[in-house]
C-alpha cells in the first residue's frame, strides 16, 4: 500500500508527516480473520494497535455470561490503542462480524511514533475525544424512542463507514443482537423498526450479500434528529 493510500483510508494518518506513513507501512503486520473469530480477548495485555482495512468488528465486554456490544467499527477505523496508553489489559473483546483484514503496529513502536510526530499524537487525541463525544451523546439518547435511536445508529454506521453507491448508502447487515446492544434498545423492538423501515423503502436488506443499504439516508437522518 501507498502512503498517499494509508493516509486516506485512516484518517488517525490525515496530518502524519511522510516519513512517519513511510515508517509504519514499513512495520506494520497484516491479519486475516474469519466472522466470528475473536481478534482480541478480554484481559489479554495490550501489545499492538489494529487499523481495519477492509470488513467489520465488533467491540464487546462480557457481563458474567453476558456478552453486550459496545460499539461496531468499519473500515478506516483503528482500536486496541486504550489498553497501550495506559499500560493495563484490555477490557473488551474484539470479533469479527465480517471477514476482516487489519494492520497491527506494536505497541512499542506505535508509542515511539506518537512521541516522534505531534501531528499524529494531536490527532490521536481528536479521534479520542471524538469517541467521548460520541459516547456522551449515546447516553443524552436513552430516554428517546427506539425509532428514533435506531434510525441514529443506522445514519452513524453510514456516515463512518459506508459505502456509497447508485442505490442508497451500504454497511454490513448488522446481526439484530448487536444492533440493539449499540442502540440501547430490546432486540425485538430492533426486528419491528427494521421491518417497518424496509416496508417504507427507506432501508434494503440483502441477507445473502450480508448488506444493509440505507436507500432514504434522509429521511433516516430526519427521524434520528427528532426528539
Amino acid at each position: 500500500m501507498q502512503t498517499k493510500a494509508f493516509s486516506e483510508l485512516f484518517p488517525l494518518f490525515s496530518t502524519a508527516s511522510p516519513e512517519t506513513l513511510e515508517w509504519l507501512l514499513s512495520v506494520v503486520v497484516e491479519h486475516e480473520y474469519p466472522a466470528d473469530r475473536a481478534v482480541l480477548m478480554e484481559d489479554a495485555w495490550g501489545n499492538a494497535v489494529y487499523f481495519i482495512v477492509s470488513g467489520w468488528v465488533k467491540v464487546r465486554r462480557l457481563y458474567g455470561d453476558n456478552p453486550v456490544t459496545l460499539a461496531i467499527l468499519g473500515r478506516g477505523d483503528f482500536f486496541g490503542e486504550m489498553a497501550i496508553l495506559d499500560e493495563s489489559p484490555r477490557s473488551t473483546d474484539v470479533i469479527a462480524l465480517s471477514q476482516v483484514k487489519l494492520f497491527s503496529v506494536s505497541a512499542q513502536r506505535f508509542i515511539q511514533t506518537l512521541f516522534k510526530d505531534p501531528q499524529l499524537h494531536h490527532r490521536m487525541l481528536q479521534l479520542m475525544v471524538r469517541r467521548l463525544r460520541q459516547t456522551n451523546v449515546r447516553f443524552q439518547r436513552r430516554n428517546q424512542p427506539p425509532a428514533v435511536k435506531l434510525a441514529h445508529t443506522l445514519v452513524t454506521l453510514a456516515e463512518s463507514y459506508g459505502q456509497s453507491t447508485e442505490k442508497g448508502m451500504l454497511i454490513f447487515n448488522i446481526p439484530p443482537k448487536d444492533l440493539a446492544d449499540v442502540t440501547d434498545i430490546g432486540v425485538e423492538d430492533t426486528g419491528k423498526i427494521m421491518e417497518k423501515l424496509e416496508s417504507k423503502g427507506w432501508i434494503k436488506v440483502d441477507q445473502a450479500a450480508q448488506t444493509l443499504c440505507l436507500v432514504n439516508i434522509k429521511q433516516l437522518a430526519q427521524l434520528s434528529a427528532h426528539t
